[in-house]
């Protein structure tokens, strides 16, 4: 009677997670090296660059309608002191109307990036946090420009007004204005992602009041780079709803953070 080898079944390689596996199953434990986090870094940065491209060649076609609606507070047309100042305001508020368009999509690559780290439960979170940062976003972009913009220029166009004449270049008006709007509609995702952070027992309440100090000083920095003036007024009318934020997003963090993590 011949005997036949028993043969050993192959060894199965671990698999990756496919994209919808990694972000609604468990952690993924599948070891990976150095190189291998790189590349899949690199594509999601291609993904979120080239979302942007895309946002900011669908917004050019409305940016002369945008232009023409950020100028409306100012009254009139703008000047320009170069023969490329305009295309450069032009591109610039394409930019800015294309980021926010694609927002949604490079905040859903960062996730997919650290998906497969997470578990199903802290997955969870992140998924209702998503919309509610693209939300925060643009309430924010309406708070400066329905609340902060009207009493910013009322301030400095009447400001000293029999000595000052208000004839403002495009390219610092329109500078002050997607500054304003881009980095106040950021600062009003503060909240969410304390939220988060605080509910997954990452960051709690105590450091950040503890803190205060110190987030006094580094909201201070960023209302001045923020703002392109260096006057007092435009930076206490950025500093302001910042330091609200912060408030808002220590309570946030008590009412998030696990009890079993509060001592």
């Amino acid at each position: 009677m011949s005997q036949h080898p028993v043969t050993q079944p192959p060894e199965l390689k671990p698999q990756r997670y496919k994209t919808w596996t990694a972000i609604s199953g468990e952690a993924d434990d599948t070891p990976q090296t150095l190189f291998e986090h790189l590349n899949e870094l690199r594509s999601r940065l291609f993904r979120a660059i080239l979302a942007l491209v895309i946002g900011v060649l669908a917004s050019a076609v409305f940016t002369s309608s945008i232009l023409k609606y950020l100028i409306k507070p100012y009254g009139s047309e703008l000047k320009v002191l170069g023969p490329t100042e305009s295309v450069v305001m032009y591109f610039r508020v394409a930019l800015l109307a294309g980021a926010i368009l694609a927002i949604p999509y490079i905040t859903l690559q960062l996730f997919m990036f650290i998906a497969p780290g997470l578990n199903r439960k802290e997955k969870r979170w992140i998924y209702m946090a998503l919309p509610a940062t693209t939300g925060l976003f643009l309430v924010g972009v309406a708070f400066a420009w329905f609340i902060m913009v009207p009493s910013a220029l009322g301030f400095l166009r009447d400001f000293e007004s029999g000595i000052f004449e208000a004839d403002w270049t495009a390219e610092r008006y329109i500078a002050f204005i997607t500054s304003l709007l881009f980095w106040i509609g950021v600062a009003f995702e503060m909240p969410v992602v304390v939220f988060v952070l605080a509910r997954l027992g990452i960051l709690g309440p105590r450091p950040l009041l503890h803190n205060w100090r110190f987030a006094v000083v580094l909201i201070t920095i960023a209302a001045a780079l923020i703002t392109p003036t260096v006057d007092p007024f435009n930076m206490l009318l950025v500093i302001a709803p910042l330091l609200g934020l912060y408030i808002v997003s220590i309570g946030l963090a008590a009412l998030a953070y696990p009890r079993s993590l509060r001592n």
